[in-house]
């Protein structure tokens, strides 16, 4: 019966005619099931489209977890960066201080870490590393070398400690400060001259500042020259603080104490100026040991 053919009869409204089509029951069937299956594919299709959406949602929220995650392994990593350079700015006042006070750095060497490089720099090493299971590897190493190299700091501070306590006239008399405000134009060491274009040894540091800028004594001592001696230096002051140690300042505008005055760490000495063997205003800062010059930046502290 569903074969059957049907007909279907249209009339025309006020014209009193119609037409009639002829259609097979099997068109019927054919556009029932085309129906069924569009709707059971719309059903089937919104059902992943649903899916889909929820693991897009899932996919976004892990990427965000995951952006922030690393972002946060990098902070720590440049914060950790700044741990090992704070540590590396106390080894040298650690280093400073040994000097100042005479205290045998052996002893220091011999209690650093053995095994592998003291100083691996982590900024440059760690910071480019953007896969986070490495990078967090490396922070976790890195936290515990900084922790053995924080207790042994530790250890030798307090030896540096004890020994200040035992030698505390040889500190104030020892100089730990900048002679005066500036900039260093001209470090210690070798250098080509500026007056002869050749090689030579500079026994100090070169301070530009200035004319008038105040100089100060870096620590205790008396003054065994205080003027000018004509020989290159123009203007200058000598202080011996004891324990063999002599400091210089040259090329002054004046100076501001006299031969065998005592000054104490602080008082004003002089003036930069640009007197003697000069190109401008700066003062000279020699320190010697035992009749040797040495790093002025071996002392400074501050």
């Amino acid at each position: 019966m569903l074969f059957k053919k049907y007909h279907i009869v249209i009339f025309k409204d006020k014209q009193g005619t119609c037409r009639k089509m002829g259609i097979r029951g099997g068109i019927f069937l054919l556009f029932f099931l085309l129906f069924a299956g569009m709707a059971a594919g719309n059903v089937y299709l919104w059902k992943h489209y649903a899916k889909s959406i929820k693991v897009e949602k899932d996919l976004n929220l892990a990427e965000k977890t995951i952006h922030e995650q690393k972002t946060q392994l990098l902070s720590l990593a440049q914060k950790l960066g700044g741990l090992q350079k704070s540590l590396r700015r106390i080894n040298d006042f650690d280093s400073k201080l040994r000097v100042m006070i005479d205290l045998d750095q052996e002893s220091a060497q011999a209690s650093s870490p053995k095994g592998g490089t003291q100083s691996e720099t982590f900024s440059n090493g760690y910071l480019p590393l953007y896969r986070q299971e490495l990078l967090a590897r490396k922070m976790h190493r890195f936290l515990k070398q900084l922790n053995v190299e924080a207790r042994l700091e530790e250890v030798k501070q307090q030896e540096i400690l004890a020994k200040l306590r035992q030698k505390q006239d040889i500190l104030e008399a020892t100089p730990s400060i900048w002679p005066t405000t500036g900039w260093v134009t001209s470090p210690f060491g070798w250098r080509t001259s500026p007056f002869t274009g050749k090689r030579e040894h500079h026994p100090g540091l070169d301070i530009s500042a200035p004319s008038g800028t105040p100089i100060y004594a870096p620590a205790k001592g008396k003054v065994t020259l205080a003027g000018n001696r004509h020989d290159g230096y123009g203007i200058q002051v000598k202080l011996y603080h004891g324990g063999n140690i002599t400091t210089r300042y040259a090329h002054m505008k004046k100076t501001a104490v006299k031969h065998g005055q005592t000054v104490t760490r602080g008082e004003l000495i002089g003036y930069v100026g640009n007197t003697g063997r000069s190109t401008g205003p700066h003062v000279h800062y020699e320190v010697h040991k035992a009749q040797v010059a040495v790093n002025p930046m071996k002392y400074i502290l501050n």
